[in-house]
């Protein structure tokens, strides 16, 4: 079977130097927040273009300690999408401010600039910007927003690492930029991390402090705070995976480009866009199709098992419709979307001989012929 993605293709090439990493933690004097963490952060602050980087537990904590860190408080508001993964809106809500959900744009499916102002109240604190599957949000329109209104702008980026927006980085552009090691990611860990980058030295240290019980450097607390610290081992697998993360992307951009001028032109599909100025991540490839749980089976008929991200919009799951609010006119794009989507299997690991399997089982069932 043909996996969406598969980790352990990235770890096991990789089995003798991530044992030797691990060594080096097992030898280490310090266990937690040690070397391995501190060399980390700074690498990867460097490799994108931020001044600080501040490991934390997983990319769902990142957002929560970002989103307190910039002043978010119960019975804030904040502004995002509902066509993310659930941890985007389970964030918001562990801060005790209220999602407010708005529309994606139709082509990039991120956040929709015009329809994120018509949401800004005086209680709008905060705006989270998805860079959903790897493709950078609109951030010249969402920075003059934010600028405009006085309100934060946290870029969601853990599925976009290594994404570029006009030359920058995605995560070193907004106040605050998330990220997610979850081993999926394009920059994966074994198990789970995160990591909140910033430029705003006052938001770095409010950051270090929310992720050990609001601890200062002489281990008082200045305000409340969580547990939530990247763990030695993870840190030095990061630490050996982020020199070939541009590589790496590179290779699933090129995935990408093989699947689009394969499939361009079948009727009835939708691929996904090539947006002007950015650098997209290529974290999914994910198309559309009105005949999407047919072309599903017939994929997996074929050993392909492609993915729907996301089969539920954020409010229509039960434990979190009560908690949100919506549009008076609803999410009319994002409801139509989520029935249309799929996802094809990308990594970098991904042969020429897979890619083949599902070029030829797509092209099959839009009445295509063999690649």
């Amino acid at each position: 079977m043909i996996l969406c993605s598969f980790p352990p293709a990235q770890n096991r090439p990789r089995r003798a130097a991530i044992l030797d990493a691990l060594a080096r933690v097992v030898d280490a004097d310090i266990c937690i927040l040690g070397a391995e963490v501190a060399a980390f952060e700074a690498e990867m602050a460097a490799h994108n273009g931020s001044a600080h980087c501040i490991g934390v537990n997983s990319g769902t904590d990142a957002l929560v300690l970002a989103l307190q860190a910039l002043g978010v408080r119960p019975g804030d508001e904040v502004i995002t999408v509902s066509h993310t993964a659930l941890a985007t809106v389970a964030a918001v809500t562990l801060t005790g401010a209220v999602p407010v959900l708005v529309e994606v744009d139709p082509l990039t499916r991120t956040i929709c600039p015009k329809s994120a102002e018509a949401a800004v109240t005086a209680k709008t604190k905060a705006m989270v910007a998805v860079h959903l599957y790897g493709q950078p949000c609109a951030m010249d329109a969402l920075l003059d927003l934010a600028k405009r209104k006085g309100i934060a702008l946290v870029e969601d980026c853990a599925q976009a690492q290594g994404a570029t927006y006009a030359g920058r980085r995605v995560g070193s552009m907004g106040d605050a930029g998330c990220f997610s090691f979850y081993p999926t990611k394009n920059l994966g860990a074994i198990g789970d991390g995160g990591a909140v980058t910033t430029n705003d030295s006052g938001v770095a240290e409010r950051v270090r402090q929310l992720r050990q019980y609001g601890w200062d450097e002489s281990r008082v607390s200045q305000r409340v705070g969580h547990n939530s610290r990247l763990d030695e081992m993870q840190a030095a697998i990061l630490r050996l995976k982020l020199p070939d993360l541009d590589a790496d992307n590179a290779r699933r951009a090129a995935v990408s480009a093989r699947y689009n001028a394969a499939l361009a032109g079948l009727p009835g599909l939708t691929l996904p866009p090539v947006v002007a100025g950015t650098e997209a991540a290529h974290h999914l490839y994910v198309i559309e199709t009105e005949r999407r749980d047919a072309l599903k089976a017939h994929l997996a008929d074929r050993g392909v098992l492609a993915g729907i991200h996301y089969a539920l919009p954020a409010h229509r799951n039960p434990g979190y419709a009560t908690l949100v609010r919506l549009p008076p006119g609803g999410l009319p794009v994002t409801e139509a979307l989520v029935g249309r989507i799929l996802t094809l299997p990308i990594y970098p690991e991904l042969s020429e001989a897979e890619i083949k399997v599902v070029v030829d089982g797509v092209r099959s069932f839009f009445g295509g012929t063999a690649a």
